[in-house]
């Protein structure tokens, strides 16, 4: 008996560590990191004080990796990492919203939705905007699939930024884009 609580005692220590690195990993992520339930995870944070995932995401926005460029409500998908004027991560579940109700395809405005709102939360800027952008599908989309985003700034020259951005979906590479986004000067009330 003694045993099973050291092995709680110890996933919870692994839990409070691995939310710290990574505060936006959703609990079912977490369950199946940790082989336990969904609702074994959601207990775990209950006793540890940590809050859900939204919570987790307000106080991450607001820490050393402030997205400036766009509000969280404003970015397509959910953001899982970001690291501002490097690199971002977000996840985006193709809905039956999102596809054509013929084919259950992804209309592919939601994955360019996802990959540009990307590419300009990761630009350290108040104001970014894309200026062209360079973009393949290579596969479809379906309803259901994850479909996991990095954006990455490969060159910077003064307020021009080019961001490499790649879409998968369990590991095939599905959309890539190259994002020119350029960061504004804030003039008064526009």
């Amino acid at each position: 008996m003694a045993r099973r609580g050291s092995g709680k005692n110890h996933r919870q220590k692994e839990l409070a560590i691995c939310l710290e690195h990574n505060p936006l990993l959703k609990d079912e992520e977490l369950a199946r990191l940790f082989g336990v339930s969904i609702q074994t995870i959601r207990l775990d944070r209950s006793e540890l004080n940590i809050p859900e995932l939204r919570e987790r995401m307000k106080t991450a926005l607001k820490t050393n990796d402030f997205v400036r460029s766009l509000g969280s409500d404003e970015l397509v998908g959910d953001l899982q990492e970001i690291k501002v004027g490097r690199f971002g991560v977000s996840h985006l579940r193709i809905t039956p919203e999102m596809a054509f109700r013929k084919n259950l395809v992804a209309r592919g405005h939601h994955l360019f939705a996802q990959a540009n709102s990307l590419a300009v939360a990761i630009i350290d800027a108040e104001i970014a905007l894309t200026g062209a952008a360079r973009v393949r599908f290579k596969h479809q989309v379906k309803v259901g699939d994850m479909v996991i985003c990095r954006a990455e700034i490969s060159r910077q020259t003064g307020n021009k930024t080019i961001v490499r951005v790649i879409s998968r979906v369990e590991g095939s590479e599905v959309f890539e884009g190259v994002y020119t986004v350029f960061a504004l000067e804030e003039e008064g009330n526009q």
